[in-house]
């Protein structure tokens, strides 16, 4: 009788899924973006993020981040390329969850800055264009992200991220919108 017991709690041991906690404050990941950036072609408008975070209490978050991006504008039928390197810090709100925070909305606020080059494509001519094509400056500025998170695992988290940037030192565009979708580890 013992063994028919036994087996028994153990099979249900097997079926009841068993959820570790999550968003403790304290808790780290690792955060990895790819994402698009405003513009016609997304082979020449996109952007790669690789992100720390930190959780605070209630499941809101200090996030630092390392940004590349490159960015083709039209401009008079010239189409500069304009890279940027950025780094980013900043602290996100969750603003809603589900009962067993698998799915959660969050909102935050950064501080942006870095680096970028600008560069004409060769064939175009720089006799019409207001600003030196081939600069480079110092950037910097506010920026917001709204994301939506869930949990594939106890560990992971899908991340499907849009984010504004208004960036200062740059003759290019200042407000610089995006989306993009990343994964996090959590640990």
């Amino acid at each position: 009788m013992k063994k028919y017991i036994y087996t028994a709690m153990l099979i249900m041991t097997g079926l009841i899924s068993v959820n570790a906690q999550r968003m403790l404050a304290g808790q780290k990941g690792l955060e990895l973006n790819i994402g698009a950036l405003s513009g016609k072609n997304l082979s020449d408008n996109y952007y790669l993020n690789a992100g720390v975070t930190v959780y605070a209490k209630n499941g809101n978050y200090f996030l630092g981040s390392f940004e590349y991006g490159r960015q083709q504008i039209s401009y008079k039928k010239m189409n500069p390329v304009w890279q940027t390197y950025l780094v980013e810090g900043g602290y996100n709100f969750q603003l809603l969850r589900d009962a067993g925070s698998i799915f959660t909305l969050n909102a935050g606020l950064s501080a942006v800055a870095g680096y970028e080059s600008g560069k004409l494509n060769a064939s175009a001519s720089t006799k019409s264009i207001k600003y030196n094509p081939s600069e480079e400056n110092f950037i910097f500025g506010p920026g917001a992200r709204i994301s939506v998170e869930t949990y594939v695992s106890d560990h992971l988290v899908l991340l499907l991220a849009g984010k504004a940037k208004f960036l200062w030192g740059t003759p290019a565009d200042k407000l610089r919108p995006s989306i993009g979708l990343g994964l996090r580890y959590n640990f």
